[in-house]
């Protein structure tokens, strides 16, 4: 299991508008386990998160992976990823 600390928490039950229309989790255990259910990653630096979506053979699109709905910056250096 996934273990996400409370800033990764926090900045998903935050906004996790961008990337769903209606809201998925509404405390910090909902979020943990929508977050885990979904695999959710926690990544340390935006080379991280490229180096991420390069390895899935995932598409950027043309704004690059940090402006992606998935990609969640928690506000420590840190980005969460979330493939809803």
């Amino acid at each position: 299991m996934h273990e996400y600390d409370d800033a990764v928490l926090q900045c998903f039950l935050e906004k996790q508008g961008q990337l769903f229309s209606e809201e998925v989790a509404s405390t910090p255990e909902e979020a943990e386990a929508f977050l885990s259910d979904c695999m959710a990653v926690v990544l340390d630096s935006p080379e991280e998160v490229d180096e991420y979506f390069r390895e899935e053979g995932m598409d950027t699109g043309g704004d690059g992976p940090l402006e992606m709905s998935e990609v969640f910056e928690v506000g420590d250096g840190r980005y969460l990823i979330v493939e809803g």
